[in-house]
């Protein structure tokens, strides 16, 4: 059985990955700016193009829509707060890039500190709450069903893209930790 939810809870531990890839990160502001350059702007790409594009569209387009159908309470409340979240974490990412891009390195690294934290939080309410009310909702061929529209949703933005940015933070975690040492 292949399962939708499952998908998104392996996407959070990638986009964890890369949360603890920026905050090694961090430690090359003053040491090695021009790493530290190309760590960030990875990482703000991988934020925008994994995290948003690929996870949340999953959830804004699918999930949960699917959810609101099945309860309507949950539309004004936890679907509403999630929504807002990630209308969030496109507003802080804008302000990271735009200090990144006036090299003002250590507000860019404070609130990257700030949105990694928030999408921590996010990511456990997800994990703990929202998700564990999904599997009450959904019977196991709706949750079929959601998993299969994650797939053409995933091939429609590029499973190689997606697949490929994934592995960038993972290399990109090994050269910070060898510089880092």
């Amino acid at each position: 059985m292949n399962n939708s939810l499952k998908v998104l809870f392996d996407e959070h531990e990638i986009i964890t990955g890369a949360i603890e890839t920026a905050r090694s990160a961090k430690r090359l502001i003053g040491i090695n700016d021009e790493e530290y350059e190309l760590a960030i702007s990875e990482l703000i790409r991988f934020f925008r193009v994994y995290a948003d594009q690929y996870h949340h569209h999953k959830e804004e387009e699918i999930l949960f829509p699917e959810m609101a159908k099945k309860n309507d309470l949950l539309a004004d409340g936890i679907l509403k707060e999630m929504y807002d979240h990630h209308t969030w974490f496109r507003e802080m990412l804008r302000a990271i890039e735009l200090d990144f891009e006036h090299k003002q390195y250590v507000a860019a690294s404070e609130k990257m500190d700030e949105y990694t934290e928030a999408l921590l939080d996010h990511i456990a309410v997800e994990n703990e709450e929202l998700f564990q009310t999904a599997y009450t909702l959904f019977t196991d061929d709706e949750l079929e069903n959601i998993y299969f529209r994650f797939v053409d949703l995933d091939r429609e933005l590029g499973d190689s893209k997606k697949v490929d940015i994934s592995k960038l933070i993972g290399e990109l975690n090994l050269e910070i930790n060898e510089i880092n040492n």
